[in-house]
């Protein structure tokens, strides 16, 4: 019998299904992803639209996409907490805090690049 293979032209389809499938779950059920993306809807557009030098683009469209990815991570985080079961637990708290704070620092990271790099 041939081994499968993991590099296959339908493994990459289906990893791409598969993440489709995650964005859209994100945008129907997390209110949090929804509102990034309107601000990512408008922030990206200015970044491009902007006069500054390609570093400083790239630094601007990165950051506002590193918020969208951490926000996926804390969705998946809060997701995997709530199946495990509805009753409090220190341990469930602190690890929708973490998430919660992982977010807020790379909003603050955003803040901080485009008001360097936009404003001052």
């Amino acid at each position: 019998m041939k081994p499968k293979s993991t590099h296959s032209l339908k493994r990459v389809f289906s990893a791409t299904r598969y993440s489709w499938q995650g964005l859209n779950a994100a945008f129907k059920h997390e209110a949090a992803f929804r509102e990034e993306i309107i601000l990512a809807a408008i922030m990206l557009p200015i970044a491009f639209w902007l006069d500054v030098t390609q570093v400083e683009r790239i630094l601007l469209v990165a950051s506002v996409i590193l918020v969208l990815v951490v926000e996926l991570i804390n969705s998946a985080i809060e997701a995997i907490v709530d199946r495990i079961g509805p009753e409090l637990h220190e341990l469930s708290g602190r690890a929708k805090d973490i998430g919660s704070a992982a977010v807020m620092l790379t909003m603050l990271l955003t803040g901080y690049t485009w008001l360097e790099i936009v404003f001052l």
